[in-house]
């Protein structure tokens, strides 16, 4: 099994997040597998409209996001290129992240995908390369993303919403580990299982919708409104802060700067033994957004381009 490549050991500028107080913090990174170094804290881009976009990343940026997480599916790779090529920022200091979906699955399709969103987003190499869903030809794609990771285009690959049976028959088999796994995580749906799994294989976890969209009450609960209050904090950052102190990336998404810069506020304060403790109680064991093992989420996702509904849970 192959961990490096020629990327490995070429670290980043350091990462810094700029807090609503006006000051600058460190925010915390993480070395993948392979050497690569990653912030823990990025902004998404999901459901946000092309029109939007631009904007919503260049303000993204300004604030102190690095990076920066789409998808061929969210159809705004165009406008996230643009915000890149606009932010006056170095391209090595960002960590730019996207996907390829399920119409995209196949060696030769992805290859063709690879290219077409590199052309969209304007740049030369992409920070990090994702298979969308454990649907498809994606043994076929993940050779690809082999290929391209060893010719230095990718410097670092991995998956998203892959459950433990997939993740692990996909790393008995693969010449390259993913280095990434993507998920659901939030405290209503906390995985810790699926955690401990991806330690053991060195597969870094990563949260998208970290809150759910809001879904099942999530920011009235009471736990999290409790401990919010005791940090001096909300129960949004709370929740962002749960997650990285375990380990785990996160990638909040909003269009609104004030709530950009209240996510990132999250590196200066700790949650302690009984915090965790609270929050652990949370948990309903059962995914509030994507399931992949049902059949109307998989008839979903399948269709998604041409209906893009949020879920059928």
């Amino acid at each position: 099994m192959v961990f490096r490549n020629g990327w490995a050991g070429k670290l980043f500028h350091p990462f810094s997040a700029i807090s609503d107080k006006g000051g600058c913090s460190s925010m915390g990174t993480v070395k993948l597998s392979n050497g690569v170094i990653m912030p823990m804290e990025g902004f998404g881009v999901f459901q946000i409209p092309e029109e939007a976009c631009e904007q919503a990343v260049k303000d993204a940026i300004s604030i102190g996001y690095r990076l920066i997480d789409t998808a061929s599916s969210y159809q705004n790779e165009e406008a996230v290129g643009r915000a890149i090529q606009s932010c006056g920022i170095p391209r090595e200091e960002l960590f730019i992240t996207t996907k390829a979906y399920i119409q995209q699955m196949g060696y030769e399709k992805t290859k063709g995908a690879f290219e077409e969103s590199l052309n969209k987003l304007g740049l030369t190499y992409l920070d990090l390369y994702l298979v969308h869903m454990p649907f498809g030809d994606y043994y076929g794609s993940w050779r690809a993303l082999e290929e391209l990771y060893q010719e230095g285009k990718i410097r670092a690959i991995g998956v998203c919403n892959f459950l433990p049976d997939r993740l692990l028959d996909l790393c008995y088999n693969a010449k390259i580990l993913p280095q990434i796994n993507q998920i659901e995580r939030h405290p209503h749906y906390q995985r810790s299982e699926e955690l401990f799994l991806m330690k053991g294989l060195q597969v870094q976890p990563e949260a998208w919708a970290p809150f759910a969209e809001g879904l099942k009450g999530m920011f009235t609960e009471p736990a999290l409104l409790e401990i919010a209050q005791k940090h001096g904090k909300t129960p949004a950052q709370v929740i962002l802060r749960w997650n990285v102190q375990q380990g785990v990336i996160v990638i909040p998404k909003s269009v609104h700067k004030e709530r950009m810069k209240e996510n990132l506020d999250i590196w200066d304060f700790m949650l302690d033994s009984d915090d965790m403790e609270k929050i652990a109680t949370l948990d309903k064991d059962c995914p509030s957004m994507l399931d992949t093992r049902k059949i109307s989420e998989v008839k979903r996702v399948y269709d998604y381009l041409n209906n893009p509904v949020l879920t059928s849970l």
